[in-house]
């Protein structure tokens, strides 16, 4: 059996958003992109599809329409090695976007997403549950995921 692939469905952003996350993740390349020829249903040399890998996951992508909009139900995961990553995807990704909170946001083209730290887990879980209810609560309180803060409220 071949790999799922999943298939992001943008109105008329395709290139831009595959260029963008291209860019922004290790690993990563465009393969191929579909355009339309003179015979349409879409302007000529736009694209249809696109192929592409972030961090050596595939994808396609759609230049569909409008009809239909990303949802906060599908979101991707970042798992992120530290801080300064944490930082620097949410900064990017962020953008243009909407913050929510517990290190959820929208991109500009409306993808959800989650900056979150690898141990995350680790970090509002465990065998304690007055610690993992203050790193809860904590996480609770936060747009952005900040490590040293629920390390702190883990600690009392």
């Amino acid at each position: 059996m071949k790999p799922i692939t999943p298939c992001l469905w943008f109105d008329n952003q395709v290139e831009e958003a595959v260029t963008f996350y291209v860019a922004l993740f290790p690993n990563s390349k465009v393969g191929e992109m579909f355009r339309y020829g003179d015979h349409g249903p879409g302007p000529a040399g736009q694209v249809v599809t696109a192929q592409f890998e972030l961090n050596g996951t595939r994808f396609t992508a759609l230049n569909g329409g409008p009809m239909f909009q990303f949802a906060e139900a599908v979101s991707f995961v970042i798992q992120c090695a530290d801080q300064a990553e944490i930082d620097r995807y949410w900064t990017a990704l962020s953008e243009g976007g909407a913050e929510s909170q517990c290190g959820w946001l929208k991109d500009r083209f409306g993808l959800s997403w989650q900056v979150l730290p690898e141990n995350m887990s680790d970090l509002i879980g465990g065998p304690d549950p007055a610690k993992a209810g203050r790193a809860v609560q904590a996480m609770l309180k936060m747009r952005k995921i900040d490590i040293a803060a629920l390390e702190a409220a883990r600690a009392g």
